[in-house]
């Protein structure tokens, strides 16, 4: 027994109590042990005590231990706690297909908050091996109980994916902790950007902070930074419809095309793979509401599955992590007034350099800037990045307000 590590909860040896050694010439995370256990032989997956398939509880089950564990005062979460919809989500992020079609082990699934184990039990059943990342102590003793009866298919760790490499924090306890020290400690080791999916991470985002952690995401994933220091992580999140129509949104509809469509279409491709009522789902409410949020402007009926996988070639000799924030902040200038025309925007910045421009990446150039594509945006700060005329003193002027408009 490895004991409390510092930062996080590990109760044994990685996964599976062997070496955890990560294999890039097979395109797919292995484990190493976090200590000890260098030089042993390999041994296959599979369940020590447990009998398979595991029991998956019913749903009245899964609401009475999400109401025995819940908290006085608890922040507002979802849970999947119905034994059909967790085979739909599993059924969708297509593990076992990998295997079949190609012969490669797939990728390590982590899961977002498990609560009560519906999801992560019925993971489990169709061979996948599973990362569960859990923030409420009280689920954690069902989950380690579950882990111990497993060969090493299942991990669990008391951590909050969430809040995972907090902005401005010293020293922190978990469930809040660096990404760093958590996939370290699991043995999990970086890949080449243009390697396999390395992780696919599913779970709820959290509605009071879906838009935030929205933006958090994608700042990661430009810089290279968080999760994504360890290669194309693979989220595969519920997010509130309203939500998902903004990040798939095209040019046209200036309600709902937004910086966010623009930076998350770029950077990913961005797939649905599912959508759910949202009184699918318990709360953790007290008094057994659904808390829907309201929604104006854009139908809100739904959560919806959304998957969202890096580019490979989304970085190039001109947009690199390096730069990555300034492509952000460019296209959070251009889409402020997305009726503003595309070379009045591009002369402010250079006086009368728009046009030569425009023509040199052939953009018409009476288009507004809300109606280029993510892909036409990309090409024109790359166009820029290679010119002499743009020498991006257009940032600083609000360089200092862009940071701060998100709070992490």
């Amino acid at each position: 027994m490895l004991g409390t590590t510092a930062g996080m909860v590990v109760t044994a040896p990685g996964l599976s109590g062997r070496p955890l050694v990560l294999a890039v010439a097979v395109s797919s995370v292995l484990w190493r042990a976090v200590r000890g256990l260098a030089g042993q032989s390999q041994r296959r997956l599979c369940p020590a005590e447990a009998s398979f398939p595991l029991r998956v509880p019913e749903a009245d089950e899964a609401a009475q231990a999400i109401l025995a564990n819940s908290r006085a005062s608890p922040p507002l979460r979802r849970f999947i706690a119905c034994p059909d919809l967790a085979r739909t989500v599993v059924s969708r992020l297509g593990n076992n297909s990998v295997l079949e079609l190609t012969g490669r082990r797939p990728a390590v699934v982590v899961e977002c908050e498990p609560g009560p184990g519906i999801l992560t039990r019925t993971l489990l059943n169709a061979g996948s091996r599973v990362i569960a990342l859990e923030s409420n102590n009280a689920f954690l003793p069902d989950l380690e109980s579950l882990k111990r009866k497993l060969d090493g298919q299942l991990e669990v760790v008391h951590c909050d994916f969430f809040r995972l490499d907090p902005v401005g924090l010293g020293s922190m306890r978990p469930p809040v902790m660096y990404s760093e020290r958590l996939l370290e400690n699991l043995g999990i080791l970086p890949v080449p950007w243009t390697a396999d999916i390395p992780l696919k991470v599913v779970g709820i985002v959290p509605q009071k902070r879906e838009r935030n952690l929205l933006w958090k995401l994608i700042y990661s994933l430009y810089e290279r930074g968080s999760v994504y220091k360890y290669g194309r992580i693979e989220l595969n999140l519920f997010v509130s419809e309203k939500e998902y129509k903004t990040l798939v949104a095209k040019p046209g509809d200036p309600r709902i095309y937004q910086p966010l469509s623009v930076l998350w279409q770029t950077a990913c491709d961005v797939q649905l793979l599912h959508m759910e009522p949202w009184s699918s789902f318990l709360t953790n409410s007290r008094n057994g509401g659904l808390s829907i949020p309201k929604s104006v402007v854009l139908q809100n009926d739904h959560l919806c599955l959304v998957r969202m996988t890096p580019r490979k070639n989304l970085f190039t000799d001109s947009l690199t992590a390096t730069n990555s924030r300034i492509f952000i902040l460019m296209v959070k200038q251009c889409l402020a007034k997305c009726r503003t025309k595309l070379v009045d925007k591009l002369n402010l910045w250079s006086f009368e350099s728009g046009k030569k421009l425009l023509k040199q990446i052939e953009i018409p150039e009476d288009i507004t800037t809300g109606s280029l594509y993510p892909e036409e945006y990309k090409c024109l700060f790359e166009a820029m990045e290679q010119s002499n005329e743009f020498d991006q003193s257009w940032l600083y002027e609000d360089s200092l307000e862009d940071n701060s408009a998100i709070i992490f």
